[in-house]
């Protein structure tokens, strides 16, 4: 049967629907529904900056002459749509009324009260007005004045006086001020939008005018940095031209309030040159990610409940965490388990005399990183420190450059990625004098070292003195820090890490060979994969092969997902699970049943196009039993969740379970208590 493949910008449109389901869901605390609220709408910026300039492009060629592009813009609109309708019922219709029975009012489209008025016009006066920039759009004038930044908040103000009408910009200062004003009175807190505070004080901006309209609109903006990844030149400098010009790309995306009349749509887009397929309706109010923010929802009755949380076992707090490690490996699970043994493990690194050497990939620097101050403290302390920053981690460019600036100035050798390939390893390794000999402490995970995120995605990060692993890791770091092409290293060869670029797919495919093989033979045979995203279509097709060979897949997968599972004659043996609850899942574990001598492995490698053939990847061996044992129970309790988790069918909609007469399991929440013992 031929193999089909679904589309991955649609498969991660289902995604967002499944945010918008547990926004619905009365099971969940109330502010927490508006936070999945506010993650839809963040994920939905974010496609419009990734994958909308590619579904335009790709439309574009699908109307020209002998093209057979496959063109789904129309369907990812239609989807869209829908799921903005769903988003605003949700919203005006089940939260803000349950706020308001809180004692919460969010003036949301609605004529404020005259009661507000006096404080309302002294807070814009006092803070608001010295950061309002007001623009006039006027032909051949306003077009080289005038460029709207990307996902910057605006107001178009239609307005007349004695000579006629025109048109003007208000910006909404919501980067530099609070995007909800708060006030008590009368036992109700009320909350209003920044934006409804110029609305009523447009008269202050425009006293010799009247304002006849006044909408809400943002532009969003191609974010794709054009790197051309030559081996000359500074890097840093391209990436800092790049992000200088990012605004200014592509217009993908034109949210407009829907109450503006067409022929102020109209002049907006001959104004701006805008795509027809980039004009999207919108609402009043756009930027809705702020909502997390909104003032006096901290109650923990509208919160979710505390849950348990363990210290990483075989951890003596009072030993020295390497003379720990020494002891054997140890694994931690956050955010089930504090973070704080792996800023322990860089920390004590940087004082620790007997260290002499400390190497690490970063993809995602926290803002305040402890770890990249550990490192400068390392450095300053005489150890040889070695950081490869990955520069074009898309969205975190700045924040990367900045400390990556930093750690140099300190004496840390600072190493950018490799010229077309993203360094998305995540890896360290120390290295200790003892008793006259060098020793190796590695540091292997699935998510990055990044202690902001790690309070919400679930990773697993395994620290190890495997002194097997660590002479491959050491290699790869080596290899690393040449900064040249793979291809140009044929016989690096690694036999127990996983590497893209070295062998990692084919280790994959030859792993999902062996269990085809054991199935034929009669043999036990089985593969539990979780992923963030499955894409690739060689490991896609494999996973084919074997369910048609007969061996049961069970797949975890977060969000897109391009296999279509459950097709008769195709995907009969292949079930695909996604959880979605108060964390984000984002650990990838492979299991493979080996005919009852089980395998396993970790790692930061999705299986998408980008992973395979343009990031160096590492995945690791779970070798130590108790370990292994441990991440085959978290597994199987996620396996069986039947409350946060749905199904996905051949139509990869999201199939929600119900435990009838199972006992429910809410995977995340049983998993805690696991750890917790």
């Amino acid at each position: 049967m031929e193999p089909i493949l679904y589309n991955r910008d649609l498969s991660w449109l289902t995604f967002n629907e499944r945010l918008l389901t547990e926004a619905a869901s009365e099971t969940v605390p109330l502010m927490e529904r508006l936070r999945f609220l506010t993650i839809y709408s963040s994920n939905s910026d974010e496609f419009y900056r990734v994958r909308m300039p590619a579904l335009m492009a790709l439309h574009q060629l699908s109307e020209a002459e002998d093209v057979t592009a496959e063109n789904v813009l129309p369907a990812v609109q239609e989807n869209i749509n829908k799921q903005l309708e769903k988003f605003g019922d949700i919203l005006r219709n089940q939260l803000l009324p349950a706020f308001k029975q809180q004692g919460i009012h969010l003036y949301y489209n609605e004529l404020l009260p005259q009661s507000l008025s006096p404080a309302i016009t002294g807070y814009f006066y006092s803070q608001v007005l010295s950061f309002i920039q007001p623009v006039w759009l006027k032909n051949g004038v306003g077009k080289k004045v005038f460029f709207p930044q990307s996902n910057e908040l605006y107001l178009l103000v239609c307005l007349s006086d004695t000579s006629g009408e025109q048109q003007a910009v208000v910006n909404i200062p919501a980067s530099m001020l609070p995007r909800f004003w708060s006030s008590s009175m009368d036992g109700v807190q009320h909350i209003v939008f920044l934006d409804d505070i110029i609305r009523q004080n447009l008269h202050l901006i425009f006293p010799n005018h009247k304002a006849e309209g006044c909408y809400a609109f943002k532009i969003t903006r191609d974010a794709d940095l054009n790197l051309k990844d030559e081996f000359e030149g500074d890097l840093a400098e391209k990436i800092e031209q790049q992000l200088a010009t990012r605004d200014d790309g592509l217009a993908t995306r034109f949210l407009y309030d829907p109450a503006m009349p067409q022929q102020v749509l109209d002049f907006i887009a001959d104004y701006w040159q805008l795509a027809p397929h980039s004009v999207v309706k919108g609402g009043r109010y756009h930027h809705l990610k702020d909502l997390a923010n909104l003032p006096g929802t901290g109650r923990p009755d509208m919160n979710y409940e505390a849950w348990p949380r363990s210290e990483p076992k075989r951890i003596n707090p009072g030993q020295p965490l390497f003379e720990n490690i020494r002891q054997q490996d140890i694994v931690i699970h956050p955010p089930y388990q504090p973070y704080d043994t792996v800023l322990r493990f860089f920390n004590e690194a940087a004082i620790d005399s007997a260290v002499e050497f400390v190497a690490v990939t970063l993809y995602r620097v926290a803002n305040d990183s402890r770890i990249a101050n550990a490192l400068i403290s390392a450095a300053r302390n005489g150890k040889e420190v070695t950081v490869f920053v990955e520069l074009k981690a898309r969205f975190d460019e700045a924040n990367n450059l900045r400390w990556a600036k930093q750690m140099k100035a300190a004496g840390v050798r600072i190493i950018y990625s490799i010229p077309k390939l993203k360094v998305h390893a995540k890896i360290a390794l120390v290295k200790r004098r003892e008793n006259g000999r060098s020793r190796s402490y590695g540091l292997l995970a699935t998510g990055n070292f990044n202690e902001s995120t790690a309070r919400f995605y679930t990773d697993h990060i395994l620290i190890t003195a495997n002194g097997v692993l660590l002479q491959e890791l050491e290699l790869l770091l080596l290899f690393l820090r040449n900064r040249q092409s793979p291809k140009k290293f044929p016989q690096l060869q690694f036999s127990n890490l996983l590497v893209a670029q070295f062998g990692l797919q084919d280790k994959f495919l030859g792993l999902i060979d062996r269990e085809i093989q054991h199935a034929a033979e009669g043999r036990p045979a089985g593969i539990i994969i979780k992923l963030n995203n499955l894409e690739e279509e060689k490991m896609i097709h494999k996973l084919y092969e074997a369910s048609q060979a007969g061996v049961k897949i069970q797949l975890i997968i977060r969000g897109i997902c391009c296999l279509v599972p459950g097709v008769k004659g195709l995907s009969d043996h292949i079930s695909i699970r996604r959880i979605v609850d108060r964390y984000l899942e984002h650990g990838r574990v492979f299991i493979f049943e080996n005919g009852g001598s089980e395998e396993m492995f970790m790692g930061s490698a999705d299986w998408m196009n980008r992973n395979i053939y343009r990031r160096i990847e590492v995945c690791f061996p779970v070798v130590d039993e108790s370990i292994r044992s441990e991440i085959k129970q978290l597994i199987q309790l996620q396996l069986k969740d039947n409350v946060k988790a749905v199904l996905l069918n051949s139509s990869l909609d999201n199939v929600l379970l119900s435990p009838g007469e199972d006992e429910p399991v809410r995977s995340q929440l049983a998993i805690a208590r696991h750890l917790h013992g």
